[in-house]
This record gives structure tokens, C-alpha cells and sequence, in this order.
């Protein structure tokens, strides 16, 4: 505490001449005062001062200090909300209203939302010190590199994001960097780069990821474009990958030695639970390697091999693995052309492994006949929590048609080029124009001997039952005409099925 110049200057002054005060009286010999008087009169002079000056000690609102007071210190913010609206005003875009609202929830869907370009920089930096998202959904935004790049840039400083979501953003030039940042951050557990347009070039990188990687337990790379030579690459990689319990490989261009390659690489994975190799074409080429895996593997739980050229030969062969197989539960084999006869050949596999733990065998969009519904019963008998979904029966074959025997005898009569009444003559040996209906069939079995029309016995019954009209035990001449006549009508009124001619340009 210091007080005002003019204080000071009077102290001192007045200690001075207290001073020569003393000296004064020494010199003359007088007695000095005792020291309570001195203390007294010190107190005095002091306070005569402070009134002057007008200082109060006892309120500390009167001090005069060069201390200023320190300016409150601003709350960290944990969001990011501050940096976002800086950097939105230092790249020139326009803040995102539905980002502001949702920065403090624990999973944040951006999809849709067009962040290409310098959309997705002020997002990247603000989750940089964003502490409350975990899950992130960036779902079809066309990202691109820049977008791509900033997003690596984010994931260098973020470790608080578990499950991150890529998928439809067009981040194969950038497939690099981005492996190498999920390979090196050791949050991310869960991570779809669901179509990205990675093709084998990218495959370089994204193998280095599944080999090197120690923390990702979940990884989508569906919907791209990884081949022959992808699965060359990839395959070796699944085999000695230690932490990744999902794969999805779906709808990729696997095919011939690739398709093995990554068949080869389930069958030594010591971790992976759940594998999906749906839409791709593994064929017959890979079936063995499938069996192989099936037999090997005692970690796997579920695979999907949806719409993959699998024959029936094929599901032979992924039927013996399933014969030793003990930890499966869900099996996916629809869309492919293996018939009835291989979805057989997989209930019949399933019989023979008594520790079968499946759950789920699925056989979509395939028909199967009355075989395969008996020994599926079976199957349940044997496992009842065993469920299959498939195709439907088949359809059962509408009978033919059964051809009128008057058609049969109008065709005949046409064929020979002979009139009615000679057909008939040949059944009327007296020429009465008239003949007995033991006599007509006689005529008629004699006819079906020379000629070898095809008149079955039901077919001569049912002729001689239209003919006689009045059911007088004969057949005449008019009745034979006014029948044939009659059939001919009929089948003139009947309108034939025609389908529309195509449209051509």
C-alpha cells in the first residue's frame, strides 16, 4: 500500500524536524521525553495526516494499489463451436446451422450434406478439439482430396472418435494418407470406406492397413472396385491381421486367384468373426478354398457368400466343411444358381456334424423342390433352433391339355383329304347310315390299328358319348355332322393368347 506524494512529503518533514527537535534539546541540556510519550505523539501526527489526505486504513476499498485485477480467464470449449465459426469465416462458407445444434451430442450423422471442396475444413478443425463425439456419419458428401485431406488432418489430433463413417465420398486419390492416419490413430474401432472407388492401386494401401493395424475391430470396404489383383494382395494380409473381428467385402470384383487369395486368408484368421464376401464371383474356382476355410477355421461366425456363381458342385463342397465345422451360425448362400440340389447337398452336410451350432441358413430367391423339404424336416428334428429362409417350392407343371377326340378325328379327316361321309362308311358296313355303338368303337379300334391315330380308350368313350346325342345306343350320320360341326364353332369362338410385339426404334 503506498499513499499520495504530499503524505510522503510531510512525513518527512516532520521527521526532520522532530529530528532538530532533539538535537535542539540535548544541546540545552533538557531531558528527553519517555518513550510512551514519543510512541503517542508519532500516532498523531499520522493520523493528522490520513485526515488530511482522506484515507481510511480500515477500509480496504480506500487503497491505493498498482495491483489491477486479472480479467476472468474464458471456460475452454470443448465442442469446438468458437473454431468453427472462425474458420468458416477465414475460408468464406457458410456455417452449417444443423452442425452447430448437434457439435455436443455423442454421435453426429453429416450425411448428405455436400461438404465437398472447403466445406469439410472448418467441420475437420473444429472436431479437432471436439470432446464429446464418438461416432461421426460423413455418409455421401463427395469429399474428394481436399475434403479427404482435411479430414486426415483432423484424425492426426482427435482421440475421442470411436466409429467414423465414410462411405460415398470418392477418397481414392487420397487412399494413402487416409490408411496411414486409421493405421496410427488409437481410437477408431469401427470404419466404412463403402464406396470409394478403391480399385488394386488403392488395394497397396489398404492391405498395408489390415496387416499393420492393432486397434480397428471393424472395417467396410464394399461397393469399390478391388479385382483379381485386390484379392492377390488382400488375402495374405486378412491372414495376419490380429485385431479386425468384421470384414466386408462385398460387392467387389473378386474373382479366380483373388477369390482364393482372400478364401485363404478367413481360413487362417485367428480373429475374425464376421465376414462378408456377398456379390462377387468366386464361382467354382474358390468353392475349395471356401471348404477349406470352413474346415479350418474355428473362430468364425458368420459369412456371407450371397450371389457368388456358387454351382452345385460348389455347395458340395462348402457342405463338407460344414461337416466339421463347430462354430458357425450363420450361413448366407442365396441369389446363387445351385438349385435345389446343392441347398440338398448343405442340409445333408448339416446332418452329418452332430456339434453344428448353426442358427441361420439362408437360401434366398432359391427354388427347391419336395427332396429338399423332406430332409429339411429332418433337419429341424435334429437341430430345432436351426432356421432357413429360401426361394418357395416349385411351381408344379400345369397338365397338358387334354386334345377333344373330335379334334383328333377332324385332324385325321384333314390329314387324308377324305370327306365325312367315307370316314364314316367305314364304320357302316349295311349302309343304313346308321351303326350301333359297339360297331362304332370296333370301326375305331380297326382305324387306330391301320392308321395309328391316337385314340386312347377314354378318348373313344367320351367320342361316342358326344355323338349319340339322344342316347338311343346308335350313331347316325346327322349326329356325326351336327358334332363336328358343333366342335368346330366352338373352337373358332375361342379367342387365341397372343403377346405384344416388342417396340422397336
Amino acid at each position: 500500500m503506498t499513499i499520495s506524494r504530499s503524505a510522503d512529503r510531510k512525513k518527512s518533514q516532520a521527521s526532520r524536524d522532530e529530528s532538530a527537535g532533539f538535537k535542539q534539546n540535548a544541546a540545552r541540556g533538557v531531558e528527553s521525553d519517555s518513550d510512551d510519550d514519543m510512541a503517542v505523539r508519532r500516532i498523531q501526527d499520522n493520523r493528522s495526516d490520513l485526515d488530511i489526505i482522506g484515507v481510511d486504513i480500515s477500509n480496504e476499498n480506500d487503497h491505493d494499489t498498482d495491483l489491477e485485477p486479472e480479467e476472468a480467464t474464458p471456460a475452454y470449449d470443448h465442442s469446438g463451436k468458437t473454431l468453427y465459426l472462425d474458420a468458416c469465416k477465414k475460408f468464406g462458407v457458410v456455417p452449417i446451422s444443423y452442425f452447430l445444434r448437434h457439435m455436443n451430442d455423442n454421435s453426429l450423422s453429416m450425411k448428405h450434406h455436400g461438404l465437398a471442396g472447403e466445406g469439410m475444413r472448418p467441420i475437420a478443425i473444429s472436431l479437432v478439439s471436439n470432446a464429446t463425439i464418438t461416432t461421426l456419419d460423413l455418409t455421401d458428401n463427395w469429399l474428394g482430396v481436399d475434403g479427404g485431406l482435411a479430414l486426415c488432418e483432423m484424425l492426426k489430433e482427435n482421440c475421442f472418435i470411436t466409429d467414423l463413417n465414410l462411405s460415398d465420398n470418392n477418397l481414392n486419390k487420397c487412399a494413402a494418407q487416409l490408411c496411414e492416419i486409421i493405421q496410427k490413430n488409437d481410437t477408431l474401432r469401427k470404419v466404412n470406406l463403402s464406396g470409394n472407388g478403391f480399385d488394386d492401386v488403392s488395394a497397396i494401401h489398404l492391405t498395408n492397413l489390415i496387416l499393420t493395424t492393432t486397434k480397428l475391430e471393424s472395417l467396410n470396404l464394399s461397393h469399390n472396385r478391388l479385382g483379381e489383383k485386390a484379392g492377390l494382395m488382400l488375402g495374405p494380409a486378412i491372414s495376419e491381421n490380429l485385431c479386425l473381428k468384421e470384414l466386408d467385402l462385398s460387392w467387389n470384383h473378386l474373382r479366380r486367384k483373388g477369390a482364393i487369395a482372400v478364401a485363404a486368408g478367413v481360413k487362417s484368421n485367428v480373429f475374425m468373426k464376421k465376414v462378408n464376401l456377398s456379390w462377387n464371383g468366386f464361382g467354382q474356382e474358390a468353392s475349395s478354398a471356401l471348404m477349406d476355410a470352413l474346415k479350418a477355421n474355428n473362430v468364425l461366425e458368420e459369412i456371407d457368400l450371397t450371389n457368388n456363381r456358387l454351382t452345385t458342385e460348389g455347395a458340395v463342397l462348402i457342405g463338407k466343411g460344414l461337416t466339421i465345422n463347430e462354430t458357425l451360425k450363420v450361413l448366407k448362400v442365396g441369389k446363387n444358381p445351385m438349385q435345389s440340389a446343392g441347398c440338398w447337398a448343405i442340409a445333408a452336410a448339416i446332418l452329418k456334424n452332430p456339434n453344428c451350432v448353426l442358427e441361420t441358413v439362408d437360401f434366398t430367391d432359391i427354388i427347391v423342390n419336395k427332396d429338399f423339404i423332406a430332409l429339411w424336416k429332418q433337419v429341424e428334428e435334429q437341430f430345432p433352433k436351426l432356421k432357413t429362409v429360401h426361394g418357395g417350392t416349385e411351381i408344379p407343371l400345369k397338365p397338358k391339355q387334354r386334345v377333344h377326340p373330335l379334334a383328333k378325328v377332324t385332324a385325321f379327316i384333314n390329314a387324308r383329304n377324305i370327306r365325312l361321309i367315307d370316314f364314316f362308311n367305314k364304320f357302316d358296313k349295311d349302309g343304313s347310315m346308321n351303326v350301333s355303338r359297339e360297331e362304332f368303337k370296333q370301326g375305331i379300334l380297326q382305324l387306330i390299328q391301320e392308321t395309328g391315330i391316337n385314340l386312347s380308350p377314354e378318348d373313344i368313350e367320351l367320342l361316342i358319348n358326344e355323338l349319340d346325342v339322344n342316347e338311343d345306343g346308335a350313331i347316325n350320320y346327322s349326329e356325326l355332322a351336327v358334332g363336328q360341326m358343333d366342335y368346330e364353332g366352338k373352337r373358332k369362338r375361342v379367342i387365341p393368347y397372343t403377346t405384344l410385339r416388342p417396340m422397336t426404334s
